[in-house]
């Protein structure tokens, strides 16, 4: 890596405020060697698509990593056993080295995923662990004698995918404590050898020029010291700052409010107040490598609780918000999502938004009631990048990767085996990334792992590469647009103060230099609007819309069925 790229990279510790991040899923994004599974060479092989440094690639800023660290792949690379190494399946240390220099190259910055809640039970220290009830790492992990004369589980506690949270082990006679699937075990957050550990990791993955880490479900890494069960579901009380119910989605309420099949309120399991003093240690690593950052997997349907996570600007720099994850398709849904969190957070807090991940139905496929998905995601691609905050996009978002409806012999996903037909799980937004019609989408010339996911005679890279209309030029058009303007990298955010048409959101972003309106129709009718303040009459830079002429100046406009409007 050059001095001058090395200098360009660490230019202003808070570059993450103005990126525009992507993340990649690895076992899905590249196959360079025909065994059906993404590796670190193949993503390599493509860093040029997504930024060569002019407005022919996307344009990202930096790569979060779903994990990629050795692991029995229960929860595919979600349980690992070795923090500090290469699964065989992407590839080696050396892979990775060169993966690093390739992107700073580039000017792409590198996040992985730090899984440190739990590891996997072929971990070496879960091994120890579970190998006698004096072993000195028995105290790493949360190990808890039974119940009564029936041995019972040691409290009420569910995991998060299905099932009661602790395991019996019959070698050593007691229960272990595992937020997600059996051979997850859980982490002892209050044994500081532990914390001792991860810190090694978290610095092993700087000294090699990691640029951050996502905190993989950060608000659950301390429990309750006396495991006291958890209350039923209706006992948590009234919150007037809790999200509005009506803008949830039916998946979402069942499986992670409710916390079915027994109605629990996660009282003592998750956003315990020692899980701040980790995350402030964690900061203090960040601190000592200029140019690093952090965002947290912190889930709650309590914005207040959510966002005291940024401490005293001393924990997180950034938070995901999966609002639109769970939105009604419609104007108010997603502006009081914004609305919230501008609200809640404090002031220096910086807020991170995305559509779509490897664990939610891609946002097209959501979105997609009477086959109007690729207009919305049009619409919802410029409300991303126009927020004040910093996008997330998902691998293949930006070409309109849809979730194919796989039969059960095929999911590969422990959760949706288990709620198979109710809920399909996680494999439809983990299928391989589409690079041409090709046999296999060209991800693979071998079998791939999952199936590729439908129509991908149009959605795929080499097709939309060549059509100024499609998806993707919309997506290149935004990212290297959204670098030249002020107001949108650093700029304020406000909703007009004047009414707007129905179902329309319709926002300022304001810099010293600059001031630019967002036109947001949620609507499948045509829209007709006044631009009603003093010095927003101007200039259409990008619309949605393939019809509308861009650089028409305008005082008052007709927006189309779905159609959005970014005005200078």
């Amino acid at each position: 890596m050059s001095k001058k790229a090395k200098e360009q990279l660490l230019q202003g510790e808070d570059w993450w405020k103005k990126a525009v991040f992507y993340q990649i899923y690895p076992r899905s994004f590249m196959d360079s060697n025909g065994d059906g599974i993404g590796d670190l060479p193949g993503i390599i092989d493509q860093l040029d698509y997504l930024n060569d440094g002019t407005p022919d690639s996307l344009g990202i800023d930096a790569i979060w990593f779903s994990p990629f660290f050795p692991s029995p792949q229960h929860d595919f690379g979600y349980d690992i056993a070795d923090y500090c190494d290469i699964d065989p399946r992407f590839g080696t240390l050396e892979d990775f080295d060169r993966l690093v220099e390739e992107c700073h190259k580039r000017g792409i910055r590198v996040m992985l995923d730090l899984v440190v809640n739990h590891t996997s039970d072929q971990h070496p220290w879960f091994k120890e662990s579970r190998s006698s009830r004096d072993n000195p790492k028995r105290d790493w992990y949360i190990w808890r004698d039974g119940r009564g004369p029936n041995n019972k589980p040691p409290n009420n506690w569910r995991n998060h995918f299905f099932g009661p949270a602790w395991t019996f082990d019959e070698a050593t006679g007691q229960y272990y404590l595992h937020s997600f699937l059996k051979e997850q075990p859980d982490l002892n957050w209050y044994n500081p050898e532990v914390r001792k550990a991860i810190h090694e990791v978290i610095r092993f993955w700087l000294d090699r020029g990691v640029d951050g880490f996502r905190l993989d479900v950060a608000h659950a890494y301390c429990k309750d010291q006396q495991l006291r069960s958890n209350p039923p579901f209706f006992r948590r009380g009234k919150n007037p700052n809790r999200m509005a119910f009506t803008d949830q989605d039916l998946t979402y309420v069942i499986f992670n409010l409710l916390g079915l099949p027994d109605l629990q309120h996660k009282k003592y399991n998750l956003h315990h107040p020692e899980t701040h003093q980790v995350l402030k240690e964690f900061r203090r690593i960040f601190d000592a490598y200029p140019g690093t950052t952090s965002i947290g997997e912190i889930a709650g349907d309590d914005p207040a609780v959510v966002a005291s996570y940024y401490g005293n600007n001393d924990e997180l720099h950034m938070n995901f918000y999966f609002d639109f994850v769970y939105c009604r398709f419609n104007a108010d849904s997603f502006r009081r999502c914004v609305e919230r969190w501008e609200h809640f957070l404090p002031k220096e807090a910086w807020p991170a938004y995305t559509l779509s991940n490897h664990d939610v139905t891609r946002a097209i496929s959501r979105f997609d009631q009477g086959h109007r998905g690729d207009e919305r995601a049009r619409l919802l691609a410029l409300f991303l990048l126009t927020l004040r905050g910093t996008p997330f996009i998902y691998y293949g978002e930006e070409i309109g990767m849809k979730d194919p409806r796989l039969p059960k012999h095929m999911l590969k996903d422990p959760v949706g085996r288990k709620w198979y037909p109710f809920y399909r799980g996680r494999d439809g937004a983990r299928t391989p990334m589409q690079w041409n019609s090709g046999p296999h989408a060209g991800f693979t010339w071998g079998e791939p792992w999952l199936p590729v996911g439908p129509e991908i005679e149009k959605r795929n890279v080499a097709t939309q590469r060549q059509d100024p209309n499609s998806l993707l030029s919309l997506y290149r058009k935004l990212i290297w647009t959204r670098k030249k303007l002020p107001a949108l990298l650093e700029g304020s955010y406000r909703t007009v103060n004047w009414e707007v048409p129905p179902d329309c959101y319709f926002y300022v972003r304001e810099s010293r230099e600059q001031k630019l309106l967002v036109l947001l129709n949620f609507s499948d009718d045509q829209r007709y609007c006044e631009l009603q303040e003093p010095g927003l009459a101007g200039e259409i830079l990008i619309s949605t819309n393939p019809r509308r002429r861009e650089g028409e100046k305008i005082s008052s406009i007709i927006l189309a069925p779905y159609e959005g409007c970014l005005i200078k």
